[in-house]
């Protein structure tokens, strides 16, 4: 599954993507708008998991983005604070599929992926079957 992780806390997106990665996930981490735009352009992903306060941009409008080239890509937005709390977050993004906040384990995290995302599938080597999680 390709996953593309928004987050400007560069600690934190490699924290979120190694996890992702020993699930079998195949990510990719940028820190605001344009460089989420700029995956979008090239490649489509399963699962966008993206902080609604960006420090580069606006994550509606990466999520609008997404929903223009790729209906089918899911968001996940992850923030700190209370604004949408009250669920008109889907509203706004019909891409959007869960509203998490930031300190969501990283085990729930890949598990609200793979459910949203189709489901986590290691990837297969020479002579082994992949595994679905």
């Amino acid at each position: 599954m390709k996953v593309l992780i928004v987050e400007g806390d560069e600690a934190l997106g490699a924290a979120w993507a190694r996890h992702l990665e020993r699930e079998g996930c195949r990510v990719t981490v940028v820190a605001g708008q344009q460089g989420a735009i700029d995956v979008l352009r090239h490649r489509a992903v399963q699962v966008i998991v993206m902080n609604l306060v960006l420090r580069e941009g606006s994550a509606l409008a990466v999520a609008d983005f997404a929903s223009y080239k790729h209906p089918e890509t899911k968001v996940i937005f992850v923030t700190d604070t209370g604004f949408f709390s009250d669920g008109s977050i889907f509203a706004i993004a019909p891409n959007a599929c869960a509203y998490l906040p930031m300190q969501t384990p990283p085990d729930d995290l890949a598990a609200m992926v793979a459910y949203h995302g189709g489901g986590l599938q290691a990837e297969a080597g020479p002579g082994l079957e992949a595994v679905r999680h």
